[in-house]
């Protein structure tokens, strides 16, 4: 457990969001004395913590509790802690060479206890309620939410009363169930669930969960916010001597209250008051197209949130009609440091979650992906730019797994009778025809249709390649590292497809197509040239008629190569 000097929490107050009224900081948090506001902010002795926090910060571990003279908790007696925070920033090798965008750094928040972000609130919220001596609680949430307050009240002895919307589905309902939280499934929305959840915590008199307006939603996110700025600045290097952690230029995270990023803005807004940083961060905030009030309202350049009605997506965790003062808020900081607010679909959310598991081996919740659906399209279109540095919110592990992403062919099933048939030789010839037995099945296992040969002087790029089409069809695959190379093993195995780079030392890629062109039995074979260099006109036009197609690395998505491989040699080999 991490210390708390309480000589630093006598300085904490609370301000009013609207007029600015400082008093008193208590728990629960109350309205603003003078004019009744209930968003009121925690401020603290800023000038002595940054003193203090170096050789203070030396000796903790690394969770979000290291940082606990800026959370409102008096004493670390009252921490529920199950080793929160502290969670990894990664730096995905292949999707930054897919984008070419160097600096993406992925937030990895699926580490927490539960597997989500809201790990880091539930455990200062309840730690809270501690505090006050509350024993009972309820919270209306899509599912993360009551997923952790239940384990932590559990961890507690804190009676928790979970309301969810029907969309939920029945796996989360079940695990918070095991925690002992009391389930009450709703009929409708999530707006209207958060109703009832109100009402009922009135009618018995309980403590409600008052979601972004409680203080301590909002403190706990500011964790990530100075975890991000020690992890860039041991990864990038300090921007300055004068600024020992670091700010990226954009922070991503998909959006249903919106208490992730305007927590990871008040952190970086208390680390730029203190010297820490020399910037805050651009927030881009991802909404599901089938319910984006916030998106819907920026556009049109409203100050007040403009309520969706009936949310139509699949992406049920994101699904908030109405974010309430949330919005206002984040309109506010995007108009006055910039950012962006963008919608996706559900099909480009669920394109974003395979290719993250497949380039990347990130199984995350479909609210997660929506960030990274974020990403591509404000990629695309220069909104950010590839240079910038950019932090991604991974935000939770898929759960369940969202079953309509795979194909009925997902699962292959091999009878466990054949376990035991004697295995003999097979000649090449007979391989060719049907077979039966356990050779049958394992053939089917690893039917492989049509071969690719790589040539791509550079490793990591051949092996992202390679990596593309292991996970999106059944090929066979081979790879040369030098044009010569290349050449001697398309001439031994005539492929059904060449992807070729063009900038290699000893035999260059406009050669080796020449030399394709002269062979009668190999200038047919199709070719796509993926290359970094930038081509003059002399250049394409040497490509003109001997390739099928062109993509410039750093600036394709793996959809666009597989569309092109399959219309080049036919939709056998596609996943």
């Amino acid at each position: 457990m991490t210390t708390v000097s309480p000589a630093m929490l006598r300085d904490i107050t609370l301000e009013c969001g609207a007029c600015g009224h400082r008093q008193r900081y208590q728990v629960p948090t109350p309205a603003c004395n003078e004019c009744g506001n209930d968003w009121m902010e925690v401020r603290y002795d800023y000038e002595r913590i940054r003193h203090l926090w170096p050789d203070w910060l030396r000796e903790r571990p690394f969770t979000m509790w290291r940082y606990c003279e800026l959370l409102p908790l008096s004493s670390a007696h009252y921490q529920v802690s199950m080793g929160e925070g502290g969670t990894a920033l990664l730096r995905p090798q292949n999707l930054n060479m897919m984008l070419g965008t160097p600096n993406l750094f992925i937030k990895d928040e699926r580490q927490n206890p539960t597997n989500s972000f809201k790990d880091r609130q539930a455990s200062l919220v309840i730690s809270m309620m501690k505090e006050a001596n509350i024993t009972e609680l309820t919270v209306a949430s899509t599912g993360n939410v009551a997923i952790s307050y239940s384990a932590y009240s559990a961890h507690a002895g804190i009676k928790l009363w979970t309301f969810l919307p029907s969309l939920v589905p029945p796996d989360k309902m079940r695990e918070i169930a095991i925690y002992g939280s009391e389930v009450i499934k709703v009929t409708a929305n999530y707006d209207t669930t958060k109703k009832v959840a109100a009402r009922f915590a009135c009618h018995k008199g309980i403590t409600p969960d008052r979601g972004i307006r409680n203080v301590g939603t909002r403190e706990a996110m500011k964790t990530i916010a100075f975890e991000m700025a020690e992890q860039l600045a041991a990864e990038l290097g300090p921007p300055s001597p004068d600024h020992p952690w670091r700010a990226p230029d954009w922070y991503i995270q998909a959006v249903s209250g919106g208490m992730g990023p305007i927590g990871v803005w008040k952190g970086y807004d208390e680390l730029y008051r203190m010297g820490l940083v020399d910037r805050r961060p651009k927030l881009a905030l991802i909404q599901a197209a089938g319910c984006a009030p916030m998106v819907n309202s920026f556009r049109k350049n409203l100050p007040e949130v403009e309520p969706v009605t009936d949310p139509r997506t699949q992406v049920i965790t994101i699904a908030t009609g109405n974010p309430g003062p949330a919005y206002s808020y984040l309109y506010r900081l995007v108009q006055q440091h910039g950012g962006a607010f963008e919608a996706v679909t559900d099909e480009e959310t669920f394109r974003a979650l395979h290719l993250l598991a497949k380039m990347e081996g990130l199984s995350m919740e479909s609210a997660a992906a929506a960030a990274f659906a974020g990403l591509f399209k404000l990629l695309r279109t220069g909104v950010i730019k590839k240079d910038e540095t950019v932090v991604v919110n991974c935000s939770g592990h898929t759960f369940p797994v969202e079953k309509f992403l795979l194909d009925k062919n997902w699962l292959k099933v091999l009878p466990g009778t054949l376990a035991n048939t004697a295995l003999t030789p097979v000649p090449p010839t007979a391989r060719q025809s049907k077979s039966e037995g356990l050779l049958g099945a394992l053939d089917q296992l690893d039917k492989r249709f049509k071969r690719i040969v790589i040539v791509e002087d550079n490793y990591d790029a051949a092996r992202l390649l390679r990596r593309i089409l292991q996970t999106r069809g059944d090929f066979q695959i081979s790879e040369a590292h030098s044009g010569s190379e290349g050449l001697a093993l398309i001439r031994a195995t005539h492929p059904d497809l060449i992807m070729l780079d063009l900038t290699m030392p000893d035999m260059d890629g406009f050669s080796v197509l020449d030399e394709l062109k002269a062979a009668r039995e190999l200038k047919n074979i199709p070719v796509i040239v993926i290359t970094a260099k930038e081509l003059n006109r002399h250049e394409r036009d040497r490509l003109q008629g001997q390739t099928q197609m062109l993509l410039q690395k750093g600036d394709f998505m793996q959809e666009e190569l597989v569309s092109g491989i399959n219309a080049l040699i036919g939709d056998e080999g596609k996943a």
